[in-house]
C-alpha cells in the first residue's frame, strides 16, 4: 500500500508544475516543523514566492518578521533572526546562515535539494517525522 501511495505521489509530482512541486515540498516541511500549530505564521523575503505560501492550508504569510513563527530567507542577509526558526530558500542564504538555520530547500542543477541541520533542529526542539529523517545532516 505504501509503495502504491509513493508511486501515485511521484506521478502527480512529475506532472505538476514547478510551483506545485515547491508548494507540496513546503507544505510537508512546515507541517513537519509545526505539527500542532493551527496557523503557521510565515515571513518570506521573496515577494515572487508569496503565492506559494498563501495557498498552503494552515499557513498565513505575515508582513512583519517579528510576528512570524518561521522566517524563510531567499536573499536577505541582514534580517534580525533573534530566536526565530529560520529556513533557507536559496543556496547562498543556506551557506551564509547555516549555523542558524533549521534547514534549507533550494534548486541545484534543476533538482530540488532539502537539508535539515541536526544541531539546530535540536536547539529548537523540533522532531521531524520518519519521512524526513533521511534529509537530516549531522555536521554542517
Amino acid at each position: 500500500m505504501k509503495k502504491l501511495l509513493l508511486i501515485l505521489t511521484a506521478a502527480i509530482l512529475l506532472f505538476a508544475s514547478p510551483t506545485d512541486k515547491e508548494r507540496n515540498i513546503y507544505r510537508t516541511i512546515l507541517n513537519a516543523i509545526f505539527p500542532d500549530k493551527t496557523v503557521i505564521h510565515v515571513w518570506i523575503d521573496n515577494p515572487k514566492k508569496r503565492k506559494i505560501f498563501e495557498n498552503i492550508a494552515r499557513v498565513e504569510v505575515v508582513e512583519n518578521n517579528k510576528e512570524a513563527d518561521i522566517l524563510i530567507l531567499y536573499h536577505t542577509f541582514d534580517v534580525p533572526v533573534d530566536n526565530k526558526i529560520v529556513f533557507a530558500d536559496g543556496y547562498l542564504v543556506f551557506q551564509h546562515f547555516k549555523n542558524r538555520l533549521v534547514g534549507g530547500f533550494y534548486w541545484q542543477k534543476g533538482r530540488p535539494n532539502l537539508v535539515f541541520i541536526k544541531k539546530n533542529l535540536k536547539d529548537h526542539n523540533i522532531s521531524l517525522p520518519p519521512s524526513l529523517k533521511e534529509y537530516i545532516e549531522d555536521d554542517m
